[in-house]
């Protein structure tokens, strides 16, 4: 027995403890494991999630201080670079320790064709060397760690930077998705503007479906030039309407936003001809799916950096259904059955 039980839980037990707390609360996994296992006190939220912590510590552990190496994959061979897709963005959860800001966390998706979808996430600078996730994950889909990918980006500053160190050599591509985003928004001011100065709303509203227009065929310089101008426009104007400060940030904004992601602006029509994927809306979803359901961001539960990043770890692996493995791999007389309880082999 104390062979098979390594430290002063039992493997299924902790199991079945990472794996509900990764998708209810620390309180509420405590709850349910008195309900249907005879633990009594001995479960808490406190406890629970020092158990999930030291999961992630071990876990993290076993990635080491690994370096993009040689093709080590089951099948030894990359795909083609379009056949891998990776989306990130990011989401905000309230800060514990300031309690005035959130900070951000970052997931990812990882799209290989023929293989299962897996996630990733992180706290920024909870980790330092954060290309680990990404090969783990590559691997996780039988590729090679060195496997090219197109990284699709929402065009954010951290998200921008941080897609360069998950894998360098990647193809960046600022997603249509959140560049559509940008554009509604203003649209919206448009007609509110309409409201007070018809013409220039519609002045506007033209000179968005130009910008757009240059977008979507790829022509980034002369959707800056457009955009740049619309905004010293705007800034021009002598109106009533409430919402011009607004419009003139948003516009402004536009601007920055295409400077800052002119390199990663590509020819979105001949991608969408070609079926290619040119929007991380998925990566939206996996904000939603990874953070919000979890992390409660439209609520009142605040996480330490530290805390939301480990429990980033154990979250992603249970929805992508990598948690059994990482188990069996520590444990390896323990099973997961159909219904995701662990189970010992018995010898024959």
């Amino acid at each position: 027995m104390n062979l098979l039980l390594t430290a002063r839980i039992a493997p299924e037990l902790l199991y079945l403890e990472t794996r509900w707390a990764s998708l209810m609360s620390y309180g509420m996994t405590a709850d349910l494991l008195k309900d249907v296992l005879p633990i009594g006190s001995t479960a808490d939220a406190s406890t629970i999630r020092r158990h999930l912590h030291k999961v992630t510590a071990r876990h993290d552990a076993d990635l080491g201080d690994e370096q993009p190496g040689g093709l080590d994959a089951v099948n030894g061979q990359p795909l083609p670079q379009a056949a891998v897709i990776v989306g990130i963005d990011g989401g905000y959860v309230r800060n514990w320790h300031d309690k005035k800001h959130n900070f951000e966390v970052v997931v990812g998706k990882c799209m290989a064709a023929d293989r299962d979808d897996r996630y990733f996430g992180l706290v920024r600078n909870q980790d330092e060397q954060p290309g680990r996730r990404l090969r783990e994950v590559l691997r996780a889909q039988g590729l090679p760690v060195t496997q090219p990918v197109t990284m699709l980006t929402d065009g954010g500053d951290s998200v921008r930077a941080l897609a360069g160190e998950l894998s360098p050599g990647a193809v960046s591509i600022l997603d249509w998705f959140h560049i559509a985003m940008r554009l509604t928004g203003l649209e919206q001011y448009a007609k509110g503007l309409a409201h007070h100065n018809p013409v220039e709303a519609l002045a506007v509203q033209h000179r968005l479906e130009r910008i757009q227009g240059r977008l979507w065929h790829g022509d980034g310089d002369e959707a800056l030039i457009r955009a740049q101008a619309l905004a010293a426009d705007v800034a021009a104007l002598n109106t009533a309407y409430p919402g011009l400060k607004r419009l003139l940030k948003a516009a402004a904004g536009l601007a920055t936003y295409i400077a800052n992601n002119a390199a990663a602006i590509v020819n979105y029509s001949e991608g969408w001809r070609k079926g290619e994927r040119i929007s991380t809306a998925f990566g939206e979803s996996t904000v939603n799916c990874v953070v919000s359901r979890r992390f409660a961001k439209k609520q009142q539960t605040q996480w330490s950096k530290a805390g939301a990043h480990r429990l980033l770890q154990t979250r992603t692996k249970t929805l992508d259904g990598t948690l059994p493995d990482l188990f069996a791999q520590w444990y390896p007389g323990i099973a997961v059955n159909d219904n995701q309880v662990p189970v010992r082999a018995v010898a024959a």
